[in-house]
Protein backbone atom coordinates (compact mmCIF):
# COMPACT_ATOMS: atom_id res chain seq x y z
CA UNK A 1 0.00 0.00 0.00
CA UNK A 2 3.07 2.77 0.85
CA UNK A 3 3.99 1.77 -2.82
CA UNK A 4 0.56 2.55 -4.30
CA UNK A 5 0.46 5.83 -2.15
CA UNK A 6 3.56 6.74 -3.50
CA UNK A 7 2.51 5.82 -7.33
CA UNK A 8 -0.83 8.21 -6.70
CA UNK A 9 1.23 10.91 -5.42
CA UNK A 10 3.65 11.09 -8.04
CA UNK A 11 0.53 10.65 -10.83
CA UNK A 12 -1.03 13.34 -9.21
CA UNK A 13 1.98 15.50 -9.44
CA UNK A 14 2.41 15.02 -12.55
CA UNK A 15 -1.16 15.72 -13.75
CA UNK A 16 -0.79 19.18 -11.64
CA UNK A 17 2.18 20.14 -14.06
CA UNK A 18 -0.19 19.54 -17.49
CA UNK A 19 -1.76 22.02 -18.95
CA UNK A 20 -5.00 21.92 -19.24
CA UNK A 21 -7.80 22.02 -21.77
CA UNK A 22 -11.26 21.66 -20.52
CA UNK A 23 -13.95 20.62 -22.70
CA UNK A 24 -16.87 22.79 -23.07
CA UNK A 25 -19.68 21.19 -21.91
CA UNK A 26 -23.73 21.63 -22.03
CA UNK A 27 -24.72 23.24 -18.66
CA UNK A 28 -28.23 21.53 -19.12
CA UNK A 29 -26.36 18.22 -18.47
CA UNK A 30 -25.11 15.99 -15.67
CA UNK A 31 -21.87 15.04 -16.80
CA UNK A 32 -20.18 11.16 -15.70
CA UNK A 33 -16.76 11.09 -16.57
CA UNK A 34 -15.72 7.35 -17.84
CA UNK A 35 -12.21 6.38 -17.14
CA UNK A 36 -11.27 3.10 -18.90
CA UNK A 37 -8.82 1.62 -21.59
CA UNK A 38 -9.10 3.22 -24.77
CA UNK A 39 -6.00 1.99 -25.89
CA UNK A 40 -3.44 -1.09 -25.45
CA UNK A 41 -4.25 -4.31 -25.36
CA UNK A 42 -7.82 -3.95 -23.31
CA UNK A 43 -8.98 -0.90 -25.43
CA UNK A 44 -12.06 -4.02 -26.66
CA UNK A 45 -13.08 -4.23 -23.23
CA UNK A 46 -12.86 -0.15 -22.69
CA UNK A 47 -15.18 0.05 -25.91
CA UNK A 48 -17.78 -2.41 -24.96
CA UNK A 49 -17.79 -0.85 -21.80
CA UNK A 50 -18.75 2.33 -23.11
CA UNK A 51 -21.51 0.72 -25.78
CA UNK A 52 -23.47 -1.07 -22.98
CA UNK A 53 -22.80 2.12 -20.53
CA UNK A 54 -24.41 4.56 -23.05
CA UNK A 55 -27.47 2.16 -23.99
CA UNK A 56 -28.00 1.42 -20.22
CA UNK A 57 -27.92 5.15 -19.94
CA UNK A 58 -29.93 6.17 -22.70
CA UNK A 59 -32.79 4.31 -21.25
CA UNK A 60 -32.31 6.44 -17.92
CA UNK A 61 -32.20 9.97 -20.17
CA UNK A 62 -35.39 8.54 -21.91
CA UNK A 63 -37.18 8.34 -18.87
CA UNK A 64 -36.13 11.87 -18.06
CA UNK A 65 -32.41 11.76 -16.83
CA UNK A 66 -32.92 13.22 -13.03
CA UNK A 67 -34.03 16.60 -12.08
CA UNK A 68 -35.00 17.55 -15.86
CA UNK A 69 -31.90 17.02 -16.73
CA UNK A 70 -29.85 14.09 -18.88
CA UNK A 71 -27.20 12.57 -18.29
CA UNK A 72 -23.75 12.64 -20.56
CA UNK A 73 -20.52 10.69 -20.01
CA UNK A 74 -17.27 11.58 -21.08
CA UNK A 75 -14.47 9.60 -21.82
CA UNK A 76 -10.74 9.60 -20.34
CA UNK A 77 -8.16 7.29 -21.59
CA UNK A 78 -6.23 5.33 -18.49
CA UNK A 79 -4.59 2.57 -20.50
CA UNK A 80 -5.48 0.38 -17.54
CA UNK A 81 -2.46 2.36 -15.61
CA UNK A 82 -3.34 3.67 -12.33
CA UNK A 83 -0.83 6.45 -13.18
CA UNK A 84 -2.17 7.50 -16.30
CA UNK A 85 -6.09 6.96 -14.15
CA UNK A 86 -5.07 9.63 -11.89
CA UNK A 87 -4.31 11.99 -14.80
CA UNK A 88 -7.83 11.71 -15.98
CA UNK A 89 -9.29 11.45 -12.56
CA UNK A 90 -7.32 15.35 -12.47
CA UNK A 91 -8.58 15.60 -15.91
CA UNK A 92 -12.62 14.71 -14.89
CA UNK A 93 -12.05 17.08 -11.90
CA UNK A 94 -10.67 20.18 -13.41
CA UNK A 95 -13.94 19.78 -15.40
CA UNK A 96 -15.97 20.08 -12.37
CA UNK A 97 -17.74 16.51 -13.35
CA UNK A 98 -19.29 15.49 -9.84
CA UNK A 99 -19.56 11.20 -10.79
CA UNK A 100 -16.53 9.69 -11.67
CA UNK A 101 -17.13 6.14 -13.38
CA UNK A 102 -14.29 3.70 -13.41
CA UNK A 103 -14.87 -0.20 -13.76
CA UNK A 104 -12.20 -1.67 -15.55
CA UNK A 105 -9.04 -3.67 -13.36
CA UNK A 106 -9.23 -3.59 -9.77
CA UNK A 107 -5.45 -1.91 -9.91
CA UNK A 108 -6.91 1.08 -11.36
CA UNK A 109 -9.40 0.63 -9.02
CA UNK A 110 -7.41 0.85 -5.82
CA UNK A 111 -5.63 3.45 -6.82
CA UNK A 112 -9.47 5.59 -7.69
CA UNK A 113 -10.27 5.18 -4.37
CA UNK A 114 -7.01 6.85 -3.09
CA UNK A 115 -6.90 9.20 -5.37
CA UNK A 116 -10.53 10.33 -5.49
CA UNK A 117 -10.30 10.53 -0.90
CA UNK A 118 -7.08 12.86 -1.25
CA UNK A 119 -9.11 14.83 -3.99
CA UNK A 120 -12.18 15.04 -1.78
CA UNK A 121 -10.49 15.79 1.56
CA UNK A 122 -7.98 18.63 -0.24
CA UNK A 123 -11.10 20.26 -2.10
CA UNK A 124 -14.85 20.41 0.07
CA UNK A 125 -16.04 22.10 -2.33
CA UNK A 126 -15.21 20.05 -5.60
CA UNK A 127 -15.85 16.71 -3.98
CA UNK A 128 -16.45 13.60 -6.43
CA UNK A 129 -18.24 10.29 -6.07
CA UNK A 130 -16.80 7.36 -7.46
CA UNK A 131 -19.24 4.81 -9.28
CA UNK A 132 -17.43 1.48 -9.70
CA UNK A 133 -19.20 -1.19 -12.43
CA UNK A 134 -16.65 -4.00 -13.06
CA UNK A 135 -13.70 -3.85 -10.46
CA UNK A 136 -14.28 -6.65 -8.14
CA UNK A 137 -11.34 -7.32 -6.03
CA UNK A 138 -13.03 -8.15 -2.40
CA UNK A 139 -10.18 -5.53 -0.71
CA UNK A 140 -12.09 -2.17 -1.92
CA UNK A 141 -15.33 -2.81 0.02
CA UNK A 142 -13.70 -4.09 3.01
CA UNK A 143 -9.99 -2.99 4.38
CA UNK A 144 -9.87 -0.49 1.65
CA UNK A 145 -13.66 0.46 1.89
CA UNK A 146 -14.09 4.42 1.50
CA UNK A 147 -17.28 6.94 1.66
CA UNK A 148 -16.79 8.22 -1.41
CA UNK A 149 -16.55 4.64 -3.35
CA UNK A 150 -19.61 2.55 -4.41
CA UNK A 151 -19.54 -0.36 -6.00
CA UNK A 152 -22.39 -1.39 -8.29
CA UNK A 153 -21.37 -4.74 -9.00
CA UNK A 154 -21.06 -7.77 -6.81
CA UNK A 155 -17.49 -8.68 -5.46
CA UNK A 156 -14.86 -11.51 -5.84
CA UNK A 157 -16.47 -13.29 -2.60
CA UNK A 158 -19.92 -13.55 -4.50
CA UNK A 159 -18.90 -14.26 -7.68
CA UNK A 160 -16.73 -17.46 -6.16
CA UNK A 161 -19.34 -18.35 -3.64
CA UNK A 162 -21.81 -18.76 -7.00
CA UNK A 163 -19.43 -20.54 -8.80
CA UNK A 164 -18.27 -23.62 -6.15
CA UNK A 165 -22.14 -23.58 -5.13
CA UNK A 166 -22.83 -24.41 -8.95
CA UNK A 167 -20.36 -26.93 -9.68
CA UNK A 168 -21.22 -30.55 -10.16
CA UNK A 169 -21.22 -33.21 -7.52
CA UNK A 170 -19.32 -35.66 -9.40
CA UNK A 171 -15.94 -32.72 -9.92
CA UNK A 172 -13.81 -34.02 -7.99
CA UNK A 173 -10.17 -32.59 -9.11
CA UNK A 174 -9.46 -29.07 -10.45
CA UNK A 175 -6.83 -26.93 -11.90
CA UNK A 176 -6.30 -22.92 -10.89
CA UNK A 177 -5.39 -20.15 -13.33
CA UNK A 178 -6.01 -16.57 -12.82
CA UNK A 179 -4.10 -12.90 -13.37
CA UNK A 180 -1.19 -11.94 -11.76
CA UNK A 181 -2.68 -9.09 -9.96
CA UNK A 182 -5.33 -8.19 -7.13
CA UNK A 183 -7.96 -9.24 -8.95
CA UNK A 184 -6.84 -12.33 -10.16
CA UNK A 185 -5.12 -12.84 -6.58
CA UNK A 186 -8.06 -12.30 -5.07
CA UNK A 187 -10.11 -14.76 -6.61
CA UNK A 188 -7.71 -17.83 -6.32
CA UNK A 189 -7.68 -16.84 -2.50
CA UNK A 190 -11.38 -17.03 -2.57
CA UNK A 191 -11.40 -20.05 -4.65
CA UNK A 192 -9.36 -21.93 -2.22
CA UNK A 193 -11.09 -20.44 0.57
CA UNK A 194 -14.69 -21.28 -0.62
CA UNK A 195 -13.85 -25.01 -2.27
CA UNK A 196 -11.97 -26.10 1.20
CA UNK A 197 -15.67 -24.47 2.74
CA UNK A 198 -18.42 -26.01 0.54
CA UNK A 199 -16.78 -28.41 -1.51
CA UNK A 200 -14.10 -30.10 0.81
CA UNK A 201 -14.51 -33.43 -1.74
CA UNK A 202 -12.93 -31.60 -4.82
CA UNK A 203 -8.65 -31.70 -4.85
CA UNK A 204 -6.79 -28.30 -6.27
CA UNK A 205 -4.06 -30.59 -8.46
CA UNK A 206 -2.24 -27.22 -9.60
CA UNK A 207 -2.49 -23.36 -9.79
CA UNK A 208 -1.12 -20.76 -11.85
CA UNK A 209 -0.68 -16.91 -11.99
CA UNK A 210 -0.50 -15.34 -15.08
CA UNK A 211 0.97 -12.13 -15.80
CA UNK A 212 -1.51 -9.42 -16.96
CA UNK A 213 -2.06 -9.43 -20.64
CA UNK A 214 1.62 -10.82 -21.06
CA UNK A 215 1.03 -14.10 -22.09
CA UNK A 216 0.85 -14.75 -26.04
CA UNK A 217 0.96 -18.62 -25.95
CA UNK A 218 -1.13 -20.33 -23.08
CA UNK A 219 0.01 -24.15 -24.45
CA UNK A 220 2.13 -24.74 -21.94
CA UNK A 221 -0.19 -23.29 -19.01
CA UNK A 222 -2.91 -25.99 -21.13
CA UNK A 223 -0.03 -28.46 -21.32
CA UNK A 224 -0.11 -28.45 -17.57
CA UNK A 225 -3.86 -28.80 -16.83
CA UNK A 226 -3.60 -31.91 -18.87
CA UNK A 227 -0.73 -33.18 -17.14
CA UNK A 228 -2.20 -32.99 -13.80
CA UNK A 229 -5.39 -34.96 -14.28
CA UNK A 230 -7.79 -32.48 -13.32
CA UNK A 231 -11.62 -32.41 -14.57
CA UNK A 232 -12.13 -29.16 -14.09
CA UNK A 233 -10.46 -25.77 -14.99
CA UNK A 234 -11.51 -22.72 -12.79
CA UNK A 235 -10.32 -19.34 -14.13
CA UNK A 236 -11.11 -15.66 -13.31
CA UNK A 237 -8.55 -14.31 -16.71
CA UNK A 238 -10.06 -11.87 -18.60
CA UNK A 239 -9.95 -9.80 -22.35
CA UNK A 240 -7.30 -11.29 -24.15
CA UNK A 241 -5.78 -13.70 -21.34
CA UNK A 242 -9.18 -15.34 -21.61
CA UNK A 243 -9.19 -15.38 -25.26
CA UNK A 244 -5.94 -16.66 -25.67
CA UNK A 245 -6.35 -19.20 -22.86
CA UNK A 246 -9.54 -20.59 -24.98
CA UNK A 247 -7.67 -20.88 -27.74
CA UNK A 248 -4.96 -22.77 -26.98
CA UNK A 249 -7.27 -25.14 -25.00
CA UNK A 250 -9.33 -25.54 -28.33
CA UNK A 251 -6.27 -26.53 -30.30
CA UNK A 252 -5.40 -28.91 -27.86
CA UNK A 253 -7.87 -30.68 -27.68
CA UNK A 254 -8.39 -30.01 -23.74
CA UNK A 255 -11.81 -31.98 -23.30
CA UNK A 256 -12.59 -30.95 -19.56
CA UNK A 257 -14.79 -28.64 -18.20
CA UNK A 258 -14.29 -24.94 -17.87
CA UNK A 259 -15.87 -22.73 -15.16
CA UNK A 260 -15.02 -18.90 -15.70
CA UNK A 261 -15.68 -15.61 -14.49
CA UNK A 262 -15.54 -13.97 -18.09
CA UNK A 263 -15.74 -16.48 -20.90
CA UNK A 264 -19.36 -14.33 -21.72
CA UNK A 265 -17.23 -11.41 -22.19
CA UNK A 266 -16.39 -10.01 -25.75
CA UNK A 267 -14.57 -12.11 -27.91
CA UNK A 268 -14.98 -15.31 -25.70
CA UNK A 269 -17.56 -16.74 -27.20
CA UNK A 270 -15.72 -16.06 -30.71
CA UNK A 271 -12.59 -17.92 -29.11
CA UNK A 272 -14.57 -20.81 -27.82
CA UNK A 273 -16.58 -21.54 -30.47
CA UNK A 274 -18.78 -24.73 -30.88
CA UNK A 275 -15.94 -26.48 -28.45
CA UNK A 276 -17.53 -24.70 -25.78
CA UNK A 277 -20.80 -25.71 -26.27
CA UNK A 278 -21.67 -28.27 -23.13
CA UNK A 279 -18.41 -27.24 -21.46
CA UNK A 280 -18.03 -23.91 -20.78
CA UNK A 281 -19.70 -21.98 -17.53
CA UNK A 282 -19.61 -19.01 -16.80
CA UNK A 283 -20.46 -16.95 -13.41
CA UNK A 284 -22.19 -14.31 -14.71
CA UNK A 285 -24.13 -10.73 -13.17
CA UNK A 286 -26.34 -11.24 -15.92
CA UNK A 287 -27.29 -12.95 -19.73
CA UNK A 288 -29.24 -11.58 -22.56
CA UNK A 289 -31.50 -15.18 -22.53
CA UNK A 290 -32.41 -14.63 -18.85
CA UNK A 291 -35.54 -12.53 -19.59
CA UNK A 292 -36.32 -14.86 -22.45
CA UNK A 293 -36.24 -18.07 -19.47
CA UNK A 294 -38.32 -16.07 -17.36
CA UNK A 295 -41.45 -14.84 -19.79
CA UNK A 296 -40.44 -11.14 -19.21
CA UNK A 297 -41.81 -9.59 -22.54
CA UNK A 298 -40.25 -5.91 -21.11
CA UNK A 299 -36.57 -7.58 -20.41
CA UNK A 300 -36.60 -9.47 -23.89
CA UNK A 301 -38.18 -6.13 -25.70
CA UNK A 302 -34.68 -4.09 -24.41
CA UNK A 303 -32.59 -7.14 -25.46
CA UNK A 304 -34.00 -6.86 -28.78
CA UNK A 305 -33.43 -3.02 -29.21
CA UNK A 306 -29.72 -3.58 -27.96
CA UNK A 307 -29.77 -6.34 -30.86
CA UNK A 308 -30.39 -3.66 -33.23
CA UNK A 309 -27.65 -2.00 -33.28
CA UNK A 310 -24.79 -4.17 -31.40
CA UNK A 311 -24.28 -7.78 -33.11
CA UNK A 312 -20.58 -8.20 -32.28
CA UNK A 313 -21.08 -8.56 -28.44
CA UNK A 314 -23.40 -9.12 -25.67
CA UNK A 315 -25.46 -7.29 -22.86
CA UNK A 316 -23.69 -8.57 -20.16
CA UNK A 317 -23.85 -6.04 -17.37
CA UNK A 318 -26.98 -5.86 -17.11
CA UNK A 319 -26.29 -3.83 -13.32
CA UNK A 320 -25.06 -1.12 -15.77
CA UNK A 321 -28.92 -0.54 -15.92
CA UNK A 322 -29.49 -0.82 -11.86
CA UNK A 323 -26.52 1.75 -11.35
CA UNK A 324 -27.68 4.37 -13.60
CA UNK A 325 -31.30 3.73 -12.13
CA UNK A 326 -29.78 4.02 -8.88
CA UNK A 327 -28.03 7.11 -9.73
CA UNK A 328 -31.40 8.93 -10.83
CA UNK A 329 -33.62 7.82 -7.71
CA UNK A 330 -30.58 9.05 -5.29
CA UNK A 331 -29.76 12.87 -7.57
CA UNK A 332 -33.81 12.95 -7.13
CA UNK A 333 -34.19 12.01 -3.80
CA UNK A 334 -31.12 14.22 -3.25
CA UNK A 335 -32.73 17.24 -4.93
CA UNK A 336 -29.36 18.00 -5.90
CA UNK A 337 -25.85 16.98 -7.87
CA UNK A 338 -23.64 17.33 -4.79
CA UNK A 339 -21.30 14.63 -4.13
CA UNK A 340 -22.11 14.55 -0.57
CA UNK A 341 -25.76 14.50 -0.65
CA UNK A 342 -25.87 12.07 -3.47
CA UNK A 343 -23.68 9.69 -1.72
CA UNK A 344 -26.50 9.81 1.63
CA UNK A 345 -29.46 9.16 -0.85
CA UNK A 346 -27.59 6.12 -2.79
CA UNK A 347 -27.26 4.46 0.96
CA UNK A 348 -29.97 1.72 1.26
CA UNK A 349 -31.67 2.25 -2.15
CA UNK A 350 -33.36 -0.63 -3.70
CA UNK A 351 -33.87 -1.61 -7.65
CA UNK A 352 -35.06 -4.26 -9.25
CA UNK A 353 -32.76 -5.61 -11.99
CA UNK A 354 -33.57 -7.01 -15.60
CA UNK A 355 -33.86 -10.57 -13.91
CA UNK A 356 -36.69 -8.95 -11.48
CA UNK A 357 -34.81 -9.28 -8.45
CA UNK A 358 -33.90 -6.91 -5.87
CA UNK A 359 -30.23 -5.08 -5.83
CA UNK A 360 -29.37 -2.93 -2.68
CA UNK A 361 -26.79 -0.74 -2.04
CA UNK A 362 -25.38 -1.46 1.56
CA UNK A 363 -24.88 1.13 3.88
CA UNK A 364 -21.92 0.07 5.86
CA UNK A 365 -19.64 -0.41 2.97
CA UNK A 366 -20.98 0.91 -0.22
CA UNK A 367 -21.14 -2.70 -1.84
CA UNK A 368 -24.24 -3.50 -3.49
CA UNK A 369 -25.63 -6.98 -2.83
CA UNK A 370 -27.05 -8.60 -5.96
CA UNK A 371 -27.64 -11.86 -7.30
CA UNK A 372 -25.22 -14.37 -9.59
CA UNK A 373 -26.03 -16.90 -12.39
CA UNK A 374 -24.11 -19.67 -13.24
CA UNK A 375 -24.96 -20.40 -16.99
CA UNK A 376 -23.65 -22.51 -19.91
CA UNK A 377 -22.99 -22.34 -23.18
CA UNK A 378 -25.62 -23.99 -25.38
CA UNK A 379 -26.98 -24.68 -28.27
CA UNK A 380 -30.85 -23.66 -29.00
CA UNK A 381 -31.12 -19.97 -27.29
CA UNK A 382 -33.09 -17.28 -28.26
CA UNK A 383 -29.88 -15.04 -28.42
CA UNK A 384 -26.70 -16.33 -29.88
CA UNK A 385 -23.05 -14.54 -29.07
CA UNK A 386 -21.39 -13.18 -31.42
CA UNK A 387 -23.19 -13.92 -34.25
CA UNK A 388 -21.21 -17.93 -33.06
CA UNK A 389 -25.26 -19.52 -33.31
CA UNK A 390 -24.37 -20.14 -29.28
CA UNK A 391 -25.37 -18.60 -26.28
CA UNK A 392 -25.96 -18.80 -22.76
CA UNK A 393 -28.10 -20.82 -20.56
CA UNK A 394 -29.36 -20.56 -16.92
CA UNK A 395 -28.11 -23.48 -14.65
CA UNK A 396 -28.00 -22.06 -11.47
CA UNK A 397 -28.95 -18.90 -8.97
CA UNK A 398 -27.75 -17.63 -6.05
CA UNK A 399 -30.14 -15.11 -4.76
CA UNK A 400 -28.41 -11.73 -3.32
CA UNK A 401 -29.97 -12.53 0.12
CA UNK A 402 -27.94 -15.78 0.00
CA UNK A 403 -25.11 -13.60 -1.27
CA UNK A 404 -24.96 -11.17 1.55
CA UNK A 405 -21.44 -11.52 2.81
CA UNK A 406 -20.08 -9.98 6.13
CA UNK A 407 -17.66 -7.10 5.53
CA UNK A 408 -14.32 -5.99 6.82
CA UNK A 409 -15.16 -2.34 5.73
CA UNK A 410 -14.70 0.26 9.15
CA UNK A 411 -15.35 3.36 6.95
CA UNK A 412 -15.01 7.32 8.14
CA UNK A 413 -17.67 9.41 7.19
CA UNK A 414 -17.45 12.93 6.13
CA UNK A 415 -18.53 15.80 8.86
CA UNK A 416 -22.07 15.66 8.71
CA UNK A 417 -23.09 12.20 7.14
Amino acid sequence: MRFLSRLVGYALLAAMLLPLHPLKAADDTIKIAFIGPFSGAFAPQGDAFLKQLRFSLDAVNAKGGALGKKFEIVTFDDKLQPAEAMIALKSATDENIPFVLQCIGSNVAAAMVDGVAKFNARNPDRRVLYLNCAALANELTNEQCDFWHFRFVGNVSMRVETMVRSLPKDLKSVYLINQDYLYGQSVEADLRRFLAKLRPDIQIVGSDLVPLGKVKDFSSYIAKVKGSGAQGLLTSNWGVDFNLLMKSGVETGLNIGYYTFSAHLNGGPTSMGETGVGRVHAVVDFHENIPAELGDAVGDQWMAKFRESYLDFDYVWGNYRTMFEMLRNAVNKAGSTDPLKVALALEGLQVTDLSGQINTMRKVDHQMLVPFHQALFSKGVKYDSEKTGFGWKTENTVSAADLDQPTTCKMKRPEGA
